[in-house]
Parts: structure tokens; sequence; C-alpha cells
């Protein structure tokens, strides 16, 4: 019988970084939050932070990408379903 695959959840995940390394979740979506508040002001469609770039949809972050990746998924939002990275 083989090792049993294991799924970690990203609530798992995220109280490990809380409780284990003292990541302040909270904080770091507030900071978050306040630089997406900013391209939302100026209709973009994504934000850059430091080497990541923040995918904006309404107001919803619902992704966070390279900072070099951002063509296909630009081009999704748009309706091209061609576009890649």
């Amino acid at each position: 019988m083989g090792k049993p695959c294991i799924h970690i959840t990203d609530h798992a995940v995220l109280r490990y970084l809380e409780r284990a390394h003292g990541v302040d979740v909270e904080g770091l979506r507030r900071k978050l939050a306040a630089h997406a508040a900013i391209g939302l002001e100026h209709g973009a469609v994504g934000v850059i932070v430091g080497s990541v770039k923040l995918v904006l949809v309404e107001n919803t972050v619902p992704t966070v990408l390279r900072r070099r990746w951002y063509h296909g998924y630009e081009a999704r939002l748009n309706g091209d379903r061609r576009g890649g990275e």
C-alpha cells in the first residue's frame, strides 16, 4: 500500500503561518487592500506591489501573480481566451 495523499487546506496553511511563524495575516490583508483600493480608484485591473501583481476584478483581489506574468490573465479578463504567458 502506498503513502496516503494528504490535502492541506489554505485555511490550515494560513493558521500555520499565523501560529507557528507569527505572520499577521489580517494585517497583511489590510495592507494589500490599501494597495488594491488605490488601483480601484484609478480603474486598474492590477496593482504592482513589490515583486508581485494584485489582480483586481471589481472590488476583489482573486489572485496574486508574479509581476512579469500578466498578459494571459488580463486577456481573459477582457474575454480573449487566446492569451498566454
